[in-house]
């Protein structure tokens, strides 16, 4: 079957209204993921008794399963033993499965961004009488932004890719209109050609993104 470039560009219309479903989970995904993985870093860095060891089982546990099983786990299974998630959308389904994913890979890498920081500007933010909460939200975490922020934008992109699983739980978002499409028409390679040219599109983008911002926060640490 010859490659019909007509039919693959006609496409692009009906999958990019899904494209909002698709960016709405990733945003709600991504604002989820960073205030647990902040959480979870300021634990394992201050090593809180009990937290500290419930947060690297959360991590291992997140981290060692394929998110497609978390997402089944949460969607099918939690609702036999837990009655009150009976009836959860699988969209509310997929945003938390993906929060809670992609929060234990964050977490490591803001956990390691905080701990780059020099230990000495924390002493000599103590010095000069702040307090530790003072010198973590004035002193360090600036700068462990900075530091976290190019791996965090790379998760930020897995995620944003990771919501095309949404659609196993029935989400219509962009892929799942990619299937549809593909099976009424046979047109397999056209169908996902198009959706994954657009990904590619939103990834681009979201790069250059990433550049200026690291341009900018990098500017006053140059002379």
């Amino acid at each position: 079957m010859a490659f019909d470039f007509d039919y693959m560009a006609s496409l692009f219309p009906p999958l990019l209204r899904y494209l909002g479903i698709t960016m709405e989970m990733a945003v709600l995904g991504l604002i989820f993921a960073l205030a647990l993985a902040v959480a979870i870093a300021l634990i394992r860095v201050f090593r809180i008794p009990l937290l500290n060891g419930l947060a690297q089982v959360f991590i291992s546990f997140f981290r060692g399963t394929p998110l497609l099983v978390q997402l089944f786990l949460l969607y099918y299974g939690l609702p036999q033993v837990i009655p009150a998630l009976v009836g959860m959308e699988a969209f509310t389904a997929a945003v938390i499965g993906i929060s809670l994913h992609f929060s234990a890979y964050m977490a490591e890498s803001i956990r390691a961004a905080i701990t780059g920081v020099d230990r000495s500007q924390m002493e000599a933010s103590l010095a000069v009488g702040m307090t530790t909460r003072q010198a973590m939200q004035r002193i360090i975490l600036p700068q462990a932004v900075r530091i976290a922020l190019p791996s965090l934008m790379n998760y930020f992109i897995d995620m944003i890719k990771a919501t095309s699983l949404a659609f196993t739980l029935g989400v219509a978002e962009i892929m799942a209109q990619a299937q549809m499409e593909a099976s009424s028409s046979f047109k397999f390679f056209e169908a996902y050609l198009a959706v994954a040219l657009i990904y590619w599109a939103v990834v681009v983008a979201l790069t250059r993104v990433q550049y200026w911002a690291e341009a900018h926060l990098n500017k006053a640490y140059q002379r």
